[in-house]
């Protein structure tokens, strides 16, 4: 079997746990025959060569304008691009190539840590077998591109603050096809416990696979 190679790019807000948060995934990368490279910086994105797949967690953060045309570039050439709730829809904020390319950019957590359901609305591999399932954890109000394939949405309830988003259903699952590249987006994971949630894992694992080249 032919090694693909991961890249994990992490860092930014500390309070995502960038380093503990991707620690949970490289093995599962490295049992699906990844060399997997970490990296703390974004000079990465300048040589991406031979990359199949970027999982990045980088809440907020920032990127240079060459970064960014090496990031950009490699995915619109084949390599995947795959990640988690701030590390990938709140990173670098304000770079509207980036959020173009991933489709979405978080926007607000109305009420903080909230009860809410995440609903499976697609016919889709890395959602198979999953209906709807539970959790209370930041969710996630986001401004996502319509040309998204959405795999799953949450909808909101009033918050007094904001009565105008009382049944706005927001997407939670995405992919998106960028040039030759592949997008995959979850915006549940702001903790460990997350991402260990059965449901969570397994569309997160999935989708990993599914971005990479």
């Amino acid at each position: 079997m032919t090694t693909r190679r991961a890249l994990v790019v992490r860092g930014g807000w500390e309070g995502h746990l960038p380093v503990e948060a991707t620690e949970l995934f490289i093995p599962f990368l490295r049992d699906n025959d990844f060399e997997v490279t970490v990296s703390d910086s974004t000079s990465s994105y300048l040589d991406l060569d031979g990359t199949d797949l970027v999982l990045q967690c980088i809440s907020m953060g920032e990127i240079t304008a060459e970064e960014t045309k090496g990031l950009e570039a490699a995915v619109r050439a084949g390599t995947g691009l795959a990640g988690w709730h701030g590390g990938i829809v709140d990173s670098f904020r304000g770079n509207v190539d980036y959020n173009f390319m991933t489709g979405g950019q978080f926007i607000s957590h109305p009420g903080g840590f909230v009860d809410h359901r995440i609903e499976v609305v697609a016919d889709d591999p890395i959602v198979e077998g999953i209906e709807q399932f539970d959790l209370h954890t930041e969710q996630y109000y986001v401004h996502a591109d319509p040309s998204n394939n959405v795999l799953a949405t949450t909808t909101f309830r009033a918050h007094p603050d904001y009565p105008w988003i009382e049944g706005a259903t927001m997407p939670a699952v995405w992919t998106r096809t960028w040039g030759e590249g592949k997008v995959f987006v979850c915006t549940p994971g702001h903790s460990l416990a997350d991402l260990d949630t059965p449901e969570v894992r397994t569309i997160i694992e999935r989708g990993l696979l599914w971005a990479s080249k």
